[in-house]
């Protein structure tokens, strides 16, 4: 029998526990071992969504980034058989999140893999943004150096006028308002920019504007869980 690996979504805010449909813990309580990217988390996270749950009665490991001895791990519980969940610190693992590696070599062994519907910052931030939801790419970080993020702006702007795509992309927390700083002196006044901050959470913010726009109007978002999207028309 094939073992089944579980891609467990989780919690984008602690306190959107209602954002994860009952049969994920039904795919926790079908597994016997935990591949999470921060087991604390994990933990907690169970804990929240069930109880009576016996987190200790599970084997433990920590993604990290799949070293070979995790990998190798991995792979001996799918050599026994045993039923897995991949779980990510927040969101979707696999997307924008570690899991790739694991769930690759899942792929490699003929495991049996399934995705669970869950919170995705990504797509929730898309699909609220109003812009082209047909073509997209997420391209993850900017680069830090400032000339070099000023490039990948310029770049951006000219991949969605040229595709007619959106353009998506996160930064760290500490660092949102200094992004958004150099996005409104960089980008074209008639981009729009769409900042989508806490989603899921309390005081969940979406707005799509032009760059002119939110120059008369700016946000302080530090310290906050923000997805920034980018569209320029063709």
């Amino acid at each position: 029998m094939s073992s089944i690996i579980y891609l467990i979504p989780t919690l984008l805010d602690e306190n959107a526990a209602q954002t994860i449909p009952a049969y994920v813990m039904q795919a926790v309580k079908d597994s016997s071992v935990i591949f999470a990217e921060n087991e604390r988390t994990a933990r907690r996270f169970f804990k929240k969504m069930d109880r009576d749950i016996v987190i200790d009665n599970y084997e433990w490991y920590s993604i990290h980034k799949a070293e070979a001895e995790v990998l190798q791990s991995f792979r001996e519980k799918i050599k026994q058989h045993k039923n897995i969940c991949i779980i990510s610190e927040a969101g979707c693992p696999g997307i924008a999140d570690p899991g790739q590696v694991l769930i690759a070599a899942a792929q490699q062994m003929d495991a049996i893999v399934k995705p669970l519907v869950g919170p995705s910052s990504i797509l929730l931030a898309l699909m609220a943004s109003g812009m082209n939801g047909q073509q997209f790419e997420f391209l993850g970080y900017l680069p830090i150096d400032n000339n070099e993020r000023v490039k990948s702006i310029q770049a951006m702007e000219i991949n969605s006028q040229k595709k007619n795509s959106t353009q998506i992309f996160i930064e760290t927390p500490y660092r949102n308002n200094q992004l958004v700083e150099t996005l409104l002196k960089v980008c074209k006044p008639n981009t729009q920019l769409c900042i989508a901050a806490e989603l899921t959470g309390n005081n969940e913010f979406i707005k799509t504007k032009t760059i002119a726009a939110w120059k008369k109007d700016k946000t302080d978002f530090h310290k906050k869980p923000v997805i920034f999207l980018l569209y320029c028309g063709s």
